[in-house]
């Protein structure tokens, strides 16, 4: 049986950088058992936000994300998972990243289980909030057709993602 990743990172001094996900309807996904739940079974539209506090990019990426999902058109399902806390389920959601390399930040979009669309790192660096929204919304009205916005306006105005790149997040306690 193979042996459960330790975390990297500190759960709670990451936890407002997965907060403001679930703050717009994304699910974290913990186990790898729930990212084949949904994507080894699952059918119809799912995002996949590989969460991370490493470098500016992450900074771009999950407020580029929360705002695409603010789309007239969404993903049936998004999801996260978060490199250096849930590792586990990072790696099996990788998996399904297949051919791309790992990446962290990254976001991918799948369709009845087959990856579709994928913005990487190196994709990530290069963009702003609106052009990592620009290219989710793309993708969500070429390959979705679920109803969005994931909230309602309103509530999204009163959200304020995390700004910076993470440097500052705590190491989890000592590693065996």
């Amino acid at each position: 049986m193979k042996m459960a990743l330790p975390p990297v990172y500190d759960r709670d001094a990451v936890a407002p950088l997965w907060q403001e996900l679930a703050a717009v309807g994304v699910e974290p996904l913990t186990t790898p058992e729930a990212v084949d739940g949904l994507l080894a079974t699952g059918s119809g539209t799912a995002l996949v936000i590989v969460n991370s506090v490493c470098g500016c990019a992450a900074g771009q990426a999950r407020p580029g994300a929360m705002l695409a999902l603010q789309h007239r058109v969404i993903p049936d399902r998004s999801v996260t998972v978060f490199a250096g806390v849930d590792r586990d389920a990072v790696e099996r959601a990788r998996e399904y990243m297949t051919p791309y390399p790992p990446s962290s930040p990254s976001i991918a979009l799948f369709k009845d289980r087959k990856l579709v669309f994928m913005l990487q790192r190196t994709d990530l660096q290069q963009m702003n909030e609106p052009q990592v929204a620009a290219a989710l919304q793309g993708a969500f009205d070429e390959h979705c057709t679920r109803s969005g916005p994931s909230i309602d306006p309103e509530q999204f105005k009163k959200i304020r993602p995390h700004q910076g790149c993470g440097s500052q997040i705590p190491l989890a306690g000592p590693r065996q």
